[in-house]
């Protein structure tokens, strides 16, 4: 939902009233796992991001619970072919900053378990110990590791604490993106989900010289000799589209689906179908009162 993943980021804005007396008021900028709900159900979450000039918005806009979100897809997808992808937004460097794993794993578990898509959810961090604590309450649960520069290593070559005391070096490979794909699969995970372009690339396209990817062929390929499944994110040109597929990825992650799936149909690709406008118009008044 934010960049940010921890905070009440500025595309929010403190319209509501404060609670008397409130000392956390105003909200934005604040630590979600700080505030109760009733705080945050009081934000106005509708201002355009400036990344996303062309990105619509809603007045009155509230951020959602999961329920509710499980409830407006339901009611707009009466025979729950939606697959989900949902991330445990926690941070392993500043535990303070967000709730704990235990708080997130059962909180998550509890309501995928009464949700009519229990069976379409993939569970995906790049906190690998949530992942590890999601199979154990609940092995029907599909997991997918996600890893980029930042988490796969430590700038000082210390243990990374994202990968669930696992360290890449401990695995044989000829390169880091084959170790990559290994620690994935010791870790128990059915989906590798690694960032497209890495930190280091000069440049965001590979067309354009100098571009570094992150994910890269030999990963791709470990990873499925390993029997895993990769979903490269966040793929936001096709070009990089492009490079994956040609890789044999099997599924891509994008700030921009509906041109990512013009793109895949046509190519003559599976694409998600889509429903019918008005449902989803009734289903969004139904469920934003």
């Amino acid at each position: 939902m934010w960049h940010d993943k921890d905070i009440v980021a500025s595309k929010c804005q403190d319209t509501s009233p404060a609670f008397p007396g409130d000392p956390m008021y105003p909200y934005v900028g604040k630590y979600i796992a700080h505030l109760t709900l009733a705080q945050l159900k009081t934000l106005d979450c509708s201002r355009r991001q400036h990344d996303y000039p062309m990105q619509l918005t809603y007045p009155g806009t509230r951020i959602s619970t999961l329920k509710e979100v499980f409830d407006f897809a339901a009611c707009a997808d009466p025979s729950h072919q939606i697959l989900w992808n949902i991330e445990s937004k926690i941070d392993a460097l500043y535990p303070n900053r967000t709730l704990g794993v235990e708080d997130f794993v059962h909180k998550q578990q509890a309501l995928f378990a009464y949700s009519p898509y229990h069976k379409s959810i993939t569970y995906q961090s790049f906190d690998w110990r949530t992942l590890l604590g999601m199979k154990a309450l609940d092995p029907t649960i599909v997991i997918s590791a996600l890893i980029d520069d930042e988490t796969a290593m430590m700038p000082d070559n210390s243990t990374s604490p994202w990968l669930a005391g696992l360290r890449l070096d401990q695995f044989a490979g000829l390169s880091i993106p084959v170790e990559i794909a290994h620690a994935a699969h010791w870790l128990g995970s059915d989906i590798l989900s690694p960032v497209a372009e890495s930190l280091a690339s000069p440049s965001p396209d590979p067309a354009m010289t100098g571009y570094i990817p992150f994910t890269t062929k030999d990963m791709v390929d470990e990873a499925h000799n390993l029997g895993m499944t990769v979903k490269p994110f966040t793929v936001n040109r096709l070009n990089v589209v492009e490079q994956l597929l040609s890789w044999k990825v099997d599924g891509i992650i994008t700030d921009y689906p509906s041109v990512v799936r013009r793109w895949a149909k046509q190519q003559g690709l599976p694409a998600a179908p889509k429903y019918p406008k008005q449902r989803v118009l009734a289903c969004m008044d139904k469920h934003t009162q």
